[in-house]
């Protein structure tokens, strides 16, 4: 067991500096600002991606994703109706049987 025991503690006096290290590196405004670049073209590159999809989904006349949900929205919306006359219908049913 000594040795595991030695590991340990070489391990954990190496994972204190380098977590010091990697901290101050990522902190810096060097490693930053081209992350931050390059996240804002992912995400741009990304919404092109997306955009240019729906648009082919839509020339070939599938329904896109707003399309499924906006009807999925108005389904619930149905849904939840139904279920108001439902219970208002059981309501006017207890009330006539009594």
């Amino acid at each position: 067991m000594f040795g595991w025991d030695a590991f340990k503690q070489y391990f954990n006096a190496w994972e204190t500096s380098t977590a010091k290290v990697v901290e101050a590196w990522m902190k810096s405004p060097l490693v930053l600002e081209p992350a931050g670049a390059w996240l804002t073209a992912m995400m741009k590159t990304k919404a092109a991606a997306d955009k240019g999809a729906a648009a082919a989904w839509g020339l070939v006349g599938l329904p896109t994703k707003r399309d499924q949900e906006r009807t999925l929205h108005a389904l619930n919306q149905i849904q939840s109706r139904l279920m108001d006359l439902e219970e208002q219908l059981a309501s006017l049913k207890s009330e006539s049987n009594q």
